[in-house]
């Protein structure tokens, strides 16, 4: 099983929280150094009560749980689970920014988002879908996962 698999349902277990939808696995050219693998990449929808912080706290969880090191800025590693949107919140703390403050410019985070939410609007007012990022990365559509949860 994949590790976006295992993040999947690690957030469907997640107290007070649903996962609702996830996307196709993306395929990608890494963004940062050259010298790695390939990025594969996916979003989630997920309904939850948890605050964006307490949400922060069970992602990273999750991320050591599966086995995440990061041992370098935009390196290699297993899992890398961020939180895009939270509503339509707006949040900037040393911890956590809402949304995301790169989501905008990687197509493998607007791509399956799109592929999940095509009529979403940013909190600032912006359909999704008008959106073009400035990292491309040959992005390419892996597979749906059929995922029994």
């Amino acid at each position: 099983m994949m590790q976006i698999e295992i993040a999947l349902r690690a957030l469907h277990a997640l107290s007070d929280t649903q996962l609702t939808a996830w996307s196709s696995f993306y395929g990608s050219a890494p963004l940062g150094p050259e010298d790695q693998p390939d990025f594969i990449n996916a979003v989630a929808q997920i309904e939850t009560e948890l605050s964006p912080l307490s949400l922060l706290d069970a992602l990273q969880q999750i991320e050591q749980t599966q086995g995440r090191i990061k041992r370098r800025h935009w390196g290699e590693r297993c899992i890398d689970l961020d939180i895009l949107l939270f509503g339509n919140e707006t949040l900037r703390s040393e911890r956590l920014n809402l949304p995301h403050h790169e989501l905008t410019k990687r197509s493998f985070v607007v791509s399956p988002l799109l592929e999940i939410a095509p009529d979403l609007v940013l909190p600032d007012g912006q359909p999704l879908s008008d959106v073009q990022p400035e990292f491309d990365g040959d992005l390419h559509t892996l597979h749906r996962p059929v995922i029994d949860l």
